[in-house]
């Protein structure tokens, strides 16, 4: 018999180390095995999107792992907009880009960390305030101490594919560094929390 749970987990840690085709191959069995399940086709399209652009891959990832639980529907709707606009309906782009509270079309390409940390202020959330930007605009980090207070509150946030990604992408500079070995650390203990749930 199939185990659909350790087979979810297996696809999950594949992507999560960027195994793109093989968690493609996972999440395909899961989807045909259990065709009334949502969630599978929106992980298999993850992992095509990966293939052309990894960052976009994953900040949806993240996005619709956190937000799922909420209401699978509007998750997959918001997730299929973003898809839409990025893939050239720019009618769309526009309307999704005025919807992201607080984050203007100037503020595109990157936010600085502290106008980051005022936005989780008056959103009253760091969860919110990143699901806010986390498609559109990049977070400009200049000090190791604010790179691993945001890691740590991506952590904190279940952001764990983005966290790593920010780990893996900073790794050369800080790779002699206890703190990040301690937030890999954290990212292997949240992972193995959640498979023995």
């Amino acid at each position: 018999m199939i185990n659909e749970t350790r087979l979810l987990n297996d696809a999950h840690a594949l992507f999560s180390k960027q195994h793109y085709d093989k968690a493609l191959f996972l999440y395909a069995q899961l989807s045909s095995l259990f065709p009334h399940n949502k969630e599978y086709p929106m992980y298999a399209l993850f992992c095509d999107i990966a293939t052309e652009d990894e960052q976009k891959a994953m900040s949806l990832y993240d996005y619709f792992s956190v937000v799922k639980d909420k209401n699978i529907d509007e998750a997959i709707e918001y997730v299929m907009n973003i898809v839409e606009a990025y893939d050239g309906n720019n009618e769309k782009m526009i309307k999704i880009l005025k919807e992201l509270a607080d984050s203007t079309i100037e503020s595109l390409d990157a936010i600085k960390y502290d106008d980051f940390i005022k936005l989780v202020e008056s959103r009253g959330s760091f969860r919110v305030a990143f699901e806010d930007i986390m498609f559109s605009t990049k977070v400009a980090i200049d000090s190791k101490e604010d790179f691993f207070d945001f890691v740590t509150k991506l952590i904190e946030n279940d952001f764990n594919t983005t966290a790593y990604s920010y780990l893996d992408g900073f790794n050369e500079y800080f790779s002699y560094d206890k703190k990040v070995e301690e937030l890999y650390k954290k990212l292997e203990e949240k992972k193995l929390a959640s498979n023995h749930k």
